[in-house]
């Protein structure tokens, strides 16, 4: 079995308010909490960083889906949302919405249209970030495939 580690270094110098630093290897950047959450909206927050690796997981994933099946992908694209409730004084990350977009070239027949919804789907129940979230975050998909 291969472990892999990851690392990250992090310094937060006050209180609440204060604005801290992340330092994991290419990821460099300042943090604090979001203005949506009253805070000084310096830098990037757990909510954007938790959003952003389950989009970058669910992007690559699939893209190695589509590669591994020879599609004969034109492009490939993700918008995604995350949704966090605030309820009497507690914030819930509640839901992760994809939207990848996907075009095939004009070679592309109705067999590969069919394994690539089916891909679209797979890729989520394949992404470790997405199995990692399972039971806590729910991850909805709304593809959108030319």
């Amino acid at each position: 079995m291969t472990m892999h580690h990851f690392h990250l270094q992090a310094s937060w110098p006050g209180g609440r308010n204060s604005s801290g630093y992340i330092d994991a290897g290419e990821l460099k950047t300042k943090i604090s909490i979001p203005p949506e959450m009253d805070g000084p909206g310096i830098g990037t927050n757990p909510d954007e960083m938790l959003l952003g690796a389950a989009a970058t997981c669910y992007l690559i994933t699939l893209a190695a889906m589509i590669e591994r099946a020879s599609l004969p992908l034109k492009e490939i694209s993700l918008a995604s949302e995350g949704i966090v409730e605030f309820k009497h004084g507690v914030s819930t990350y509640q839901k992760i919405i994809h939207q990848p977009y996907i075009s095939l070239d004009s070679t592309a027949t109705d067999a590969n249209y069919k394994k690539l919804s089916e891909l679209v789907k797979k890729a989520d129940e394949s992404c470790m970030i997405s199995r990692a979230l399972k039971g806590n975050v729910a991850v909805e998909l709304q593809p959108l495939i030319k």
